[in-house]
């Protein structure tokens, strides 16, 4: 063999061998296109099926996750998932947070490629959504769903609201859970205040293709994770909650109000501004998980911070 023949051959292995040892490129992350659902236990199913079907006016329909779950859908991609109580559950109502995705294996895959603990496969439900399950850095059962590629029609003409803008939930450490929603996922901010200047009891950070947001409740009782001892079932249904978002909250409360929708529903009794300067109301579901009817922007300017994202669409 030729000089030339042998130098060709050396280089077309070296360039192989290269080539093999490269690392595989990283996986890029889909995209979360917003809030999915919040999934809610419930000790009396006829009691919480009026509320969330007669007062807010949600859609009922099958749970197609869950055989014994029940779904109200506010649209198409958006709902409250209803579970029966397990026992030893306590005063906690909360089952998950969900979020929408266009791609549930890619993004699988993605948390995975980036150590974080995943299920092996993604489950799949009749009406074709695709969903994983997940635990966040304080143990908050968190769900990606990507929704069926033809969702069926959603008839909630009384739906006091049709878009589920944020969803809250219990947190004590804002730095060790965005190390999860921010840092992993690229949640943005949105505004952060509290009910006193130089405390911070809430903090929203909107999904990264979407305006939609969560909500951390922080709580400051020095725990690191789980329910503090001394919480009531009250405090705990007002931090893990959801919002509907409407054009005029005190328009919202006159039709509930006028259509006799509130009675023996717990409520706040009337309207207010928040923190945040947006108009707000709140009730209660029969087991205390808060629904805030949040305006889609804000009538004043907000304490404590400058809204960082755009509202939500209406």
């Amino acid at each position: 063999m030729s000089l030339k023949l042998v130098s060709a051959a050396i280089f077309a292995a070296l360039t192989v061998s290269a080539t093999a040892q490269l690392p595989d490129p990283p996986i890029k992350r889909p995209a979360i296109t917003g809030i999915s659902h919040l999934a809610v236990y419930t000790s009396n199913a006829a009691a919480t099926d009026h509320y969330y079907r007669d007062v807010a006016g949600a859609a009922k329909m099958p749970d197609p996750e869950d055989p014994a779950g029940v779904r109200y859908y506010f649209n198409k991609v958006q709902f409250v998932e209803v579970l029966p109580l397990p026992p030893g559950t306590g005063i906690n109502r909360l089952d998950h947070t969900a979020y929408n995705t266009n791609d549930a294996e890619g993004l699988r895959r993605y948390l995975t490629s980036r150590a974080w603990k995943t299920p092996a496969t993604v489950s799949k439900g009749e009406d074709g959504s695709v969903w994983f399950t997940v635990f966040d850095p304080e143990g908050n059962k968190v769900q990606f769903v990507q929704p069926p590629e033809h969702p069926k029609a959603v008839a909630a003409p009384n739906a006091i609201g049709r878009h589920i803008i944020h969803v809250g939930f219990l947190v004590h450490d804002r730095a060790t859970e965005d190390t999860f929603y921010r840092d992993l996922l690229g949640f943005r901010p949105y505004w952060w205040g509290g009910m006193a200047p130089g405390r911070i009891d809430w903090v929203s950070q909107q999904t990264p293709e979407s305006h939609d947001w969560l909500e951390y409740m922080l709580v400051h009782d020095g725990s690191a994770k789980g329910i503090p001892p001394a919480m009531s079932a009250h405090e705990l249904g007002v931090l893990d909650h959801l919002s509907v978002g409407v054009d005029s909250v005190n328009a919202a409360f006159e039709i509930l109000t006028d259509e006799h929708r509130l009675a023996g529903v717990r409520n706040d009794g009337h309207t207010q501004i928040g923190r945040d300067g947006k108009g707000q109301f709140n009730l209660y579901d029969p087991d205390g998980v808060r629904l805030e009817l949040m305006n889609f922007h804000a009538s004043e300017k907000p304490c404590c911070s400058p809204f960082t994202a755009a509202d939500p669409d209406e």
